[in-house]
């Protein structure tokens, strides 16, 4: 194969965009512990032009929106060579990145509306990451290899589970798929390019009480696997790109330790998920570290090692044909066929009360609970005077859900949920990848798996590698199985096409793989187009206006000053007079807030040996009063640092008023003093 990597920043905004995942209106951006990338692999067939593009980006899921602006953009620089049947858009599913990238309605109540520096930021850096595979495409050989990673999961919805069927349940050893599939690829002379890991895990390791923008597990996963790769190279930088993307996460959380009372200290792993004192919203999952710092980092080491191992002992190559599939269906109307004599169908989109009980990674608000079947005459009262009752129709379709938000009935200003919802799948030789637009849990993963390995090979296809990339094209939150439907847990209730979406999904796959296997693809419809709504932005975001220092100071001057000594372990910090990092990220797409410097005798000057991707350090901004704010850079200083003089740098820049109608955007530096680390 012709093969290229690629990878760029995606990050956006840090400051005052809530963040996207936990749906927690409190939890907005107050700056940055790691950066946010997008990770490109292009693979293409030197004889003819049949090509499949994989991109894993650091953010919570890929939406509709995304999607359409960057083929839009792919198509005005590449034509015809990059499409929607071969450009597969994947999210790790991080929740700590900033929000407000989305089309549809519902996501604009947590998000603060569509930010379009958050949407742009995300859109350009995918662009870019293929651009940069685009150019690097060089002769190259991929090799694919499998393994159970322990002590890395726990399923969060065990009683669901329990739901399927015995027989079904007795094949597996678990209830998490611990199986991590690597595909390495290296050049033609052996040079190493890159690796995807594909591991369903939720990237649930930082809480919903953090503020800082960061990748999470799979993210520190990607940063060691770089940082070894590319040696003496500054974190985001160099070329070897290692990407750990998303699987059938649905129900899997990295919170080993599993749930307890925060209030008591007892465990809560109950159908509920609900505590004796405090009811759900104090059962919370806890992770194996003593913070979600150190929580984030030993899962990720984990996830780490097992990719390390597998990648080094890769031996199977991955050669045949190129293909991809690709169709857009409307999620709410499919005829499922069971069986001979049994016909069912998929529903309008729609919540139930449990999605607003959140899961034991992230709880919700009020009182909701997870596995109601019964709705709340309070709650639906309020529901029916602000957003209007659900038809009759779409609550027997969804039954036994009790419906709290009828997305699929909401259409103002536009559409709550997408109808319109991609399917594809992308063979490369042995390797089939399927792009599926949502959470699958573990057991719908492992059913469309397996159904769609067995139409391989029913049509000569056979011994086909299955991957299930999640969190692709559009997001239609949890996909169950019909039998964990039933008890409507939180991943139930978010089954937005009601109770059969998972034989659907199973039914579209399989025609996907059929075409793939009889080289048929052309001949699939293409199906009805989703929408690319008219707005441009929409946001209830402060606007960014003149910011000030405090009198007799000036941005970018200390205001508390690092100690003149450390010790590794131990943290330097020190704090600026700050400025809105939002007018940072609308100005320079990559802009660098911190670096840590090292002085160097030999040359007399100072040498940048950490940026602000490194997770070493931390980014804090803190907004005062009048236009001020302040910025505190820490740096965990690790075990093992080189022992020499250092200083902490602060980037930014400042919005200042030059006349009644005009400000302009001043940039700015400041620096610690020397400190010496014994």
């Amino acid at each position: 194969y012709l093969v290229g990597v690629g990878r760029a920043d995606c990050t956006g905004p840090v400051a005052q965009v809530p963040l996207m995942g936990y749906a927690n209106p409190d939890q907005v951006g107050g700056g940055l512990l790691s950066r946010l990338y997008s990770r490109a692999f292009i693979v293409a067939d030197p004889e003819n032009s049949k090509r499949v593009v994989f991109v894993s980006a650091d953010i919570g899921m890929v939406s509709q929106r995304v999607r359409l602006e960057v083929l839009k953009q792919l198509q005005s620089k590449y034509g015809e060579l990059y499409r929607q049947d071969n450009v597969i858009l994947s999210g790790t599913h991080t929740h700590s990145g900033p929000g407000g990238y989305f089309q549809y309605t519902l996501f604009w109540i947590t998000s603060k509306g569509l930010v379009r520096p958050a949407l742009s930021s995300i859109v350009n850096g995918i662009v870019k990451s293929i651009d940069i595979a685009h150019e690097n495409m060089k002769r190259g050989r991929l090799f694919i290899n499998r393994g159970a990673v322990e002590n890395s999961q726990i399923n969060r919805s065990p009683f669901s589970y329990l739901e399927n069927p015995a027989s079904e349940r007795s094949r597996y050893s678990s209830n998490t798929d611990k199986e991590m599939v690597v595909l390495k690829m290296v050049d033609e002379d052996g040079h190493e390019l890159g690796l995807i890991s594909w591991f369903a895990v939720h990237p649930v390791s930082m809480n919903n009480s953090n503020h800082l923008v960061n990748s999470d597990n799979v993210g520190y996963a990607s940063y060691l696997f770089e940082q070894e790769k590319n040696k003496g190279m500054l974190p985001g930088e160099g070329s070897f790109v290692a990407a750990f993307a998303s699987s059938n996460l649905g129900d899997v959380s990295p919170n080993t330790r599993g749930p307890f009372c925060a209030n008591t200290g007892e465990p809560c792993d109950n159908p509920q998920s609900a505590c004796s004192v405090g009811g759900a919203a104090m059962c919370m999952a806890k992770g194996p570290g003593n913070d979600m710092f150190e929580s984030t980092r030993i899962i990720g080491q984990n996830i780490y090692l097992k990719a390390k191992e597998l990648y080094e002992k890769a031996s199977q190559e991955v050669r045949g044909p190129l293909s991809s599939a690709h169709q857009w269906v409307n999620m709410s109307n499919v005829s499922v066929e069971l069986n001979a004599t049994h016909t069912v169908k998929t529903c309008k989109p729609a919540l139930g009360h449990s999605f607003a009980a959140g899961t034991i990674d992230g709880v919700g608000a009020f009182n909701f609970t997870q596995g109601s079947v019964e709705g709340d005459p309070f709650w639906d009262q309020i529901r029916d005077q602000l957003l209007g009752e659900p038809s009759n129709e779409t609550k027997a379709c969804h039954k036994p859900k009790p419906i709290l938000f009828s997305t699929g009935e909401m259409t103002w200003p536009h559409p709550w949920h997408p109808d319109i919802v991609d399917v594809q799948v992308a063979a490369i030789g042995s390797l089939a990848i399927l792009a599926v637009p949502g959470e699958f849990t573990t057991m719908s993963g492992r059913r469309l798996r397996e159904a769609v390995r067995s139409e391989f090979d029913s049509h000569g296809t056979p011994g086909m590698n299955v991957v299930i990339a999640g969190l692709c094209n559009v997001y239609t939150h949890y996909i169950t199985t019909y039998e964990e439907y039933q008890v409507q847990r939180y991943e139930a209730a978010s089954t937005i096409y009601g109770p059969h979406t998972l034989s659907a999904y199973i039914q579209l796959y399989r025609g996907l793989a059929k075409a793939i296997a009889l080289n048929a693809t052309q001949d699939l419809p293409r199906g009805p187009e989703p929408p690319l709504f008219n707005v441009t932005s929409t946001t209830l975001l402060p606007s960014l206006s003149a910011e000030s220092a405090p009198a007799g100071k000036t941005f970018g001057d200390v205001l508390e000053e690092v100690r003149p000594e450390y010790q590794e372990r131990e943290v330097a910090e020190v704090t600026f007079v700050g400025a809105n990092p939002r007018t940072s990220a609308e100005n320079a797409t990559e802009h660098n807030f911190l670096t840590v410097e090292r002085y160097s005798n030999i040359s007399s000057s100072w040498r940048a040996v950490l940026n602000d991707a490194s997770w070493d350090t931390r980014f804090y901004w803190s907004k005062g009063s009048s236009g001020q704010s302040n910025v505190t850079i820490e740096w965990h200083i690790p075990a093992g640092t080189e022992p020499g003089v250092y200083r902490l740098r602060y980037f930014g820049h400042y919005k200042k008023k030059v006349s009644l109608f005009r400000t302009i955007t001043v940039p700015f530096e400041g620096s610690s003093s020397a400190f010496q680390i014994t």
